[in-house]
């Protein structure tokens, strides 16, 4: 069993910095790419940013320049940092990381999911 748990978030200022955090725990050979989705009321999950095993990152546009993801990857552990936060970034935030689990399934990875985090904006 693989279990994703996020922490952080709640309530955020317009303009001000909110830090969320995943870690990933359980039976786990090794951790793939990990990331963050969210999903506001009403529209589909969209992805906000990942990040490679090497490091390498991707950011949805509308969140380039404000928002910054990292990890630890002797915790298993992913994190993102959210400054400037706009009205429009309030969402349920969903960690996701893919995983080679114990034992191995015959596609070699698996994709897990947080139960996610309310992040809210007040302007």
């Amino acid at each position: 069993q693989v279990q994703l748990v996020e922490s952080g978030g709640g309530l955020g200022q317009a303009g001000g910095s909110l830090r969320l955090s995943c870690a990933a725990s359980g039976s786990i050979l090794s951790v793939n790419t990990m990331g963050w989705y969210r999903q506001a009321p009403g529209k589909q999950r969209e992805l906000v940013a990942d990040i490679s095993t090497v490091g390498t990152t991707n950011y949805a546009d509308s969140v380039k320049g404000r928002f910054t993801i990292s990890r630890d990857s002797t915790k298993n552990t992913v994190y993102l940092h959210m400054d400037h936060l706009k009205p429009e970034d309030a969402a349920v935030y969903y960690c996701y990381a893919r995983v080679r689990p114990l034992p191995v399934p015959v596609q070699g990875w698996d994709d897990y999911w947080g139960r996610g985090t309310q992040v809210l904006v007040s302007s």
